[in-house]
């Protein structure tokens, strides 16, 4: 293993990577950042499949970034020639998946230009152990480190190339359940509201995605009422795999603001990851002998 393993990595049992058996198809990786980079690209080189979880390679050039509903199609980078079957593809951060499900049905619909994010992240966000509570009860931590900018940079890249992104990212105490506070500049701004929630609620994946065993039905959920989306009361919709949006309203400074909220460690994280492996194995990308 990488010399300078942190110590709870070093008391999993792991096995070498020579000693994973043949019959290891397709391998999911959560490791921490500064493990994930040689660990994936080793699996790829022996002819592994990875589907990371980790923010190693999230933005190299050469390893697609994937939310199913949204990219699927750019899975086609892995058609290139390659030295051989192993391949990295990369599951978002939890952040950037919840604001990427909530951007992209006005990016289709306007086109977005600005966006100022303000994301209030739940405690599980930080993994285990994460913040002691103490820290947390009746506290809230206005720092979390680096996710100010994989939230800046990862959507981009999702997205196609736009929109700018200005993120505020708190931790809160909140035990699951990323919610976030969104204003976005719209290429070309609606007439009213309706249209906004037309986009939201009209919004579906490609019906290669939709067939998927985790993908959620709807994949965005609207509300209407002034006080939706809650944690506790919105973060388990589709198995804790949709999207809750509302508080549309007209924003003052840009064009319209809402509130959007996912669950982060399902689909911000794990479930993400085994959505995108659903998607590779479909399209046949995963060997079978």
């Amino acid at each position: 293993m990488p010399e300078g393993l942190p110590d709870r990595v070093a008391r999993l049992p792991l096995r070498p990577i020579d000693e994973i058996p043949d019959q290891a198809r397709l391998a999911f990786s959560a490791l921490p950042a500064e493990v994930a980079g040689p660990v994936e690209t080793a699996w790829a080189a022996a002819g592994r499949p990875v589907v990371s979880n980790a923010a190693a390679h999230r933005l190299d050039d050469d390893v697609p970034l994937i939310v199913p509903e949204i990219n699927a199609e750019q899975l086609a980078w892995l058609d290139r020639p390659r030295a051989g079957p192993g391949f990295i593809v990369t599951n978002p951060n939890c952040s950037t998946a919840i604001l990427c499900l909530a951007l992209a049905p006005l990016d289709r619909r306007f086109g977005l230009r600005q966006v100022i994010v303000s994301t209030y992240q739940a405690a599980s966000g930080a993994g285990y152990p994460g913040h002691p509570a103490v820290d947390l009860l009746g506290n809230v931590v206005p720092y979390i480190q680096r996710e100010e900018d994989k939230l800046a940079h990862e959507p981009i890249k999702i997205l196609g190339g736009r929109p700018t992104i200005s993120p505020h990212c708190v931790r809160v105490p909140v035990q699951d359940g990323h919610l976030m506070t969104v204003s976005c500049r719209l290429e070309r701004p609606p007439d009213d509201l309706d249209q906004v929630a037309d986009a939201f609620t009209a919004f579906a994946p490609p019906d290669e995605v939709a067939v998927l065993p985790s993908a959620p039905q709807p994949t965005l959920c609207y509300r209407s009422e002034p006080d939706r989306p809650q944690p506790r009361l919105d973060r388990d919709r589709g198995g804790g795999m949709a999207i809750t949006i509302g508080r549309l309203r007209r924003c003052s400074v840009l064009d319209v603001a809402f509130v959007a909220l996912g669950h982060n460690t399902l689909r911000g994280g794990a479930g993400g990851a085994v959505l995108l492996g659903e998607l590779l194995a479909s399209q046949g990308r995963i060997p079978t002998d």
